[in-house]
């Protein structure tokens, strides 16, 4: 690891939030509510000055049109994730237009990985609608980490893959999207580590940066894809779900010591 530079901590599970995650039934869980805004507008990373109080956060439950799509949606990342100390400006490129914000807690500490660098700046992937959204922060203010981790769910073998420092170490057979509401493709992350009391499925919720393609809202919710366990294991190596990600106990010990902001990359393979 570089200088200044460590591993991303590990997820956090909280409660005041209410967010549905897709679930094979609807799954409500209570989430800790995001940082609050800066009281009076600020300046990002002293390059574009920014008036924060007419920016929407970027969360599981916005949706940005303005926010340039991921170029490369089937590349890994260098595992470089960022966490922003204080609400900041998401911009449409260094320097550019800003139109969101992101705040420093979502679903616990919140963790973007990186895509790109430009000097001063980073572009991150973002949790918001639509999928593969990403923007550029300012590089001062943010703390900056490394993951060793990926996880990889491939559609076509209703796999998913654990990775450390680029190698696989383990893969489970899992279930996944249905024809009607299938798993998205593309490159998206570890939003955060959720326990919900109401439900006895699973013990753990992985909430991803993504949402199925196919519904808009589920369950009274943003319609966000999640790793979970499932009780009845018939179903791994099938396409049933209304879009998550259904994966064995082991598996799901094993990625819950993944670092919140670590990549995930799915594909059709």
């Amino acid at each position: 690891m570089g200088a200044g530079v460590s591993e991303p901590e590990r997820g956090h599970r909280a409660t005041s939030l209410v967010v549905a995650i897709l679930a094979c039934a609807a799954l409500v869980v209570t989430l800790r509510a995001c940082g609050d805004d800066d009281p009076t507008p600020t300046s990002s990373g002293g390059a574009v000055a920014v008036d924060l109080h007419r920016l929407r956060a970027s969360t599981t439950d916005t949706a940005f049109k303005a926010a340039p799509l991921d170029p490369h949606p089937d590349r890994p990342t260098s595992g470089l994730v960022v966490h922003p100390r204080r609400m900041t400006a998401v911009h449409d490129a260094p320097a550019g237009t800003p139109f969101a914000k992101v705040g420093p807690r979502q679903f616990g500490d919140t963790w973007l990985p990186v895509i790109a660098e430009r000097r001063g700046w980073v572009r991150v992937l973002l949790p918001s609608r639509p999928n593969g959204s990403t923007g550029w922060l300012a590089r001062a203010g943010l703390q900056r980490a490394h993951s060793r981790f990926q996880i990889s769910v491939h559609l076509g073998s209703r796999t998913l893959t654990l990775s450390e420092d680029g190698v696989a170490t383990q893969t489970w057979s899992v279930a996944v999207g249905a024809g009607a509401t299938p798993t998205p493709t593309g490159r998206t992350f570890l939003l955060g580590q959720l326990v919900d009391q109401q439900q006895s499925f699973s013990p753990l919720i992985l909430p991803l940066g993504a949402h199925s393609p196919t519904l808009d809202t589920y369950g009274g919710g943003a319609g966000t894809v999640a790793i979970h366990g499932w009780t009845d294991p018939s179903v791994f190596g099938r396409a049933v779900s209304h879009g998550c990600i259904r994966v064995p106990d082991d598996a799901l010990s094993a990625l819950s010591r993944v670092p919140v902001g670590s990549p995930v990359l799915i594909d059709d393979a």
